[in-house]
């Protein structure tokens, strides 16, 4: 299938988001696979009305040069909610009706429910422009295939999750005491506050673990002073992605109260390294995460983290079990491997052209 011409668009560079994680995995992917290549849609930071109009100009000038590009067989463009599916909107609209070729997009982004159920009339009017002119759209689980329905064809959509390298990670069961972890942004939307309240609960009350929270962000000081209160608290700051793997591989379990998600990538990837996962009920995560690898509540709810982790951490034999479950999950259902065959796939039935 190397004879494919495929464009993939999206943001990358820097400390990559989650949809830069992802571009660079299915750039590695699929190398060998199909000829593919990147047009880099990452805008400025927007800060101020200064910060906002040399955003809109770099995003002009980014429209401009890819109308100029190669016309590819298939373009694969990445997308979130709000601001990003504006932005992303041109290079779908351009690669359909000025190049004719089939364009796939793919959706992420933790709030794209309430971008789509939100929509005013005119926003709701665009957002079909724009997916009329899509041969498919990715999406990363049933939940978001039903969301996306009202505006989607269903034999557009197309179920495809995030995926991990289950090899990178070398799972050890045998913490004494328990690891718990926390790596993610120290955002609200995150839950670092919720969790370091949960943490330092359970602490009072006696139990024995050990924690470890990596990351950075405005609410770096929630875990500074859990670091501060608690011996077996650490803080960690900002970690690498090699010092991440280790530290989840290290791990009994990985706990992320986040408030919105799409299929968060740091939750496969703790499964990966077979941790315990506790989360919250939004987008996928239960997908991927039940009693019998965890425990998902409501975002928000302390008590119902601090109960959550309780049963999980209750003794070292159920965290163990529930990761090897974690682990065998990913194996199963949620590699690279898999899915870049499922990419393939793809752009060869939207050519008409078989599968090697």
């Amino acid at each position: 299938m190397d004879d494919i011409d495929l464009l993939v668009v999206g943001p990358t560079g820097g400390k990559d988001g989650g949809i830069g994680r992802y571009i660079s995995e299915q750039l590695r992917h699929l190398d060998g696979r199909v000829s593919v290549r990147l047009f880099n849609s990452k805008t400025p930071s927007a800060d101020g009305p200064l910060g906002l109009a040399r955003g809109a100009l770099h995003a002009a000038a980014d429209w401009v040069r890819f109308s100029f590009e190669s016309p590819p067989d298939v373009v694969h463009v990445h997308t979130s909610h709000y601001l990003s599916f504006y932005l992303s909107s041109a290079y779908v609209l351009v690669a359909s009706h000025y190049w004719n070729v089939p364009v796939i997009l793919h959706v992420h982004g933790s709030s794209f429910d309430e971008f789509v159920s939100e929509a005013s009339g005119p926003v709701a009017a665009f957002q079909s422009l724009v997916f009329d002119a899509c041969d498919a759209v990715v999406v990363l689980s049933e939940y978001w295939r039903e969301t996306l329905s009202i505006r989607v064809a269903d034999s557009k959509l197309v179920v495809l999750p995030n995926a991990v390298v289950p090899d990178e990670y070398d799972p050890d069961a045998a913490a004494d005491p328990q690891h718990v972890v926390f790596v993610s942004s120290h955002v609200e939307r995150k839950g670092i506050v919720e969790f370091t309240e949960a943490v330092a609960a359970l602490y009072d009350r006696g139990f024995d673990f050990r924690t470890t929270v990596a990351g950075s962000g405005p609410l770096s000081t929630h875990a500074e002073t859990l670091a501060t209160n608690y011996d077996d608290a650490e803080y960690v700051g900002y970690v690498s992605e090699a010092e991440k793997r280790d530290l989840l591989s290290d791990a009994s379990a990985y706990v992320l109260p986040t408030h919105a998600e799409g299929l968060p990538i740091a939750i496969l990837e703790a499964m990966a390294g077979g941790n315990a996962i506790v989360s919250t009920d939004v987008g996928s995560i239960a997908s991927v995460v039940d009693e019998s690898n965890g425990a998902v509540v409501d975002p928000g709810d302390v008590d119902g983290l601090v109960s959550a982790m309780e049963g999980v951490l209750r003794d070292s034999d159920t965290t163990a079990r529930m990761g090897a479950e974690s682990r065998r999950r990913i194996e199963a259902d949620y590699t690279w491997s898999g899915v870049a065959d499922e990419l393939v796939s793809l752009y060869a039935r939207l050519l008409d052209r078989p599968v090697e």
